[in-house]
C-alpha cells in the first residue's frame, strides 16, 4: 500500500529554488533513502513533507489525504514523525520522562499505559539500563537512541530521520544501522536523509537522489552507485571536497 506520495512539490527561496517538481512515493514497510550534496534540497524536501514549509506548488499525501501545507502538529497527529540532525531532548528531563512527553502529546493513546509504553520504546532502542538518567547526561549516541524513541511514541505511520548518524564515530555508526534495521523488522516505514553514503546504500531498499533541487535518479542502491549522472553530481562533488 502506497503511504506517502509526494507531487511535483516546489519551493524558491528568494527567486531560488530550492526543491523543484520532485515527486516520488513511500510503500507501507518500505526503507527509503534521500541522498545528495549540500544545498540539494533535502532539508527543505523534509520541511515540505512535515509542514515546517509550505511548498509553493504541488502536493504532499498521507494514506491518501491531501496534507499539503499543514501546520506541523497536523502532520504529526496524522501519523508523520521526524528526527533532527541536532538532537535537542529536554535536558532535565530523565529519559523517560522525555519519552512520556511523546506519547501525552501523539496520537491517541491509552493514558493508562504511557509508563509502561514509554519502557518499552526506550527498551526498543537501547536505553533499558538509562530510564532515569537525566537527557543532559547522556552520551550524543544516546540522545540519538533518545531522540528516536520519542519520534516513535507519537505511533508514527512513517519516521522520518534527518542525518541520524550524523557526529558518530564507525563503531557507533554501526550501532545506529543495527537500530534502524531492528525498526524497520519492528514494522516501522522510514524515510532517511544521510551523507554517509556506505550506510545508506546498505540500508535503503529504494534511493532518491538529488541535485540543485531536482530529483536526478532513482533506483535499487546497486543501479544508484552505477549512475554515471550520480556519480558525477554526487559522488564526484564529495571526491573533491
Amino acid at each position: 500500500m502506497t503511504l506517502l506520495e509526494v507531487e511535483r512539490v516546489t519551493k524558491s527561496f528568494g527567486g531560488v529554488r530550492a526543491v523543484s517538481e520532485v515527486s516520488f512515493s513511500v510503500r507501507e514497510g518500505e526503507l527509503i533513502g534521500v541522498m545528495g550534496p549540500n544545498g540539494s534540497g533535502k532539508t527543505t524536501l523534509f520541511n515540505l513533507i512535515t509542514g515546517a514549509l509550505r511548498p509553493d506548488a504541488g502536493h504532499v499525501r498521507l494514506q491518501g489525504h491531501d496534507i499539503t501545507g499543514w501546520r506541523p502538529h497536523r502532520v504529526c497527529g496524522a501519523g508523520i514523525a521526524r528526527t533532527f540532525q541536532l538532537v535537542r531532548p529536554f535536558p532535565g528531563l530523565t529519559a523517560l520522562e522525555n519519552v512520556r512527553v511523546g506519547l501525552l502529546y501523539g496520537r491517541a493513546r491509552d493514558p493508562r499505559h504511557v509508563a509502561a509504553d514509554a519502557e518499552r520504546l526506550l527498551t526498543l532502542v537501547g536505553l533499558e539500563g538509562k530510564t532515569f538518567r537525566r537527557a543532559a547526561e547522556l552520551t550524543l549516541m544516546d540522545k540519538k537512541r533518545l531522540e528516536l524513541a520519542r519520534a516513535l511514541a507519537t505511533s508514527p505511520h512513517l519516521l522520518l530521520l534527518d542525518e541520524l548518524m550524523a557526529g558518530l564515530n564507525p563503531a557507533e555508526t554501526e550501532t545506529a544501522m543495527a537500530l534502524i534495521r531492528r525498526l524497520q523488522s519492528e514494522g516501522v516505514t522510514l524515510l532517511m536523509v544521510e551523507h554517509i553514503v556506505w550506510a545508506l546504500m546498505a540500508l535503503s531498499q529504494r534511493i532518491i537522489v538529488l541535485s540543485a533541487g531536482e530529483k536526478i535518479a532513482e533506483g535499487r542502491p546497486d543501479a544508484i552507485a552505477a549512475d554515471a549522472t550520480v556519480v558525477e553530481v554526487y559522488l564526484g562533488h564529495a571526491a573533491r571536497r
